[in-house]
This record gives C-alpha cells, structure tokens and sequence, in this order.
C-alpha cells in the first residue's frame, strides 16, 4: 500500500509540471527522440533531460536507446493505476451527489 502510494505521489507530483505534461501529450502521438522533444522549447537540452528523469522516475515514461539516441514513449500501465485511483474517488462523489439529490427529493 505505502509503496502504490508513493509511485502514485511521484506520477500527480510530475503532472503538476505544465512542461511535464506537454511532453506527455507529444509522446503519446508515438515515441520521440529526446531531440525531437527539445526542439519543441525554448530550453536548455538539460532541463528537458531534467523533466525527462522526473516523468521516468514517476514510470510515466520509458527511454530506450536505439542507435546513438534515446528514444522515448509513454508506459500505459502507470496512466491506468492513475486512472483507476481517480475513477474510485469519482464513483465515490458520485454516489454521494446521487444520495444527496435523493434526500433532496425527499424533503420536498
């Protein structure tokens, strides 16, 4: 438990990044090169490596090298605990904001 917790911190912690999260958006087109991924900012190729490392870390990303590059793409897996976390808590309210309109029904 404490352990899907922290894998859970990292991945929404890494999703707080605007820059994070655009990247997330471009390599789920399909897998980009980290040169290709820089071109798009006005950034050092540092600070992508930086933001890179965070998403890789968080398993929200996977590198692999192919030739002299380092190709990168999304890994699904991790995007479905984060998906099923937050659809517990939506079903969660939902049952909630249905018990409300329920009891509101009732008092009329």
């Amino acid at each position: 438990m404490v352990e899907y917790t922290l894998n859970l911190d990292s991945v929404f912690g890494s999703l707080a990044d605007p820059t994070r999260r655009d990247i997330l958006r471009q390599v789920a087109v399909g897998p980009l090169t980290i040169s290709e991924i820089a071109k798009s900012y006005n950034l050092t190729f540092a600070a992508i490596s930086k933001h890179l490392k965070v998403l890789e870390n968080a398993h929200l990303i996977i590198k692999e090298k192919r030739g002299k590059e380092r190709v990168v793409q999304l890994s699904p897996q991790t995007f479905k605990g984060a998906a099923e976390y937050l659809e517990y808590y939506e079903s969660l309210w939902n049952q909630r904001f249905d018990s409300l309109e329920q009891y509101l029904k009732e008092e009329k």
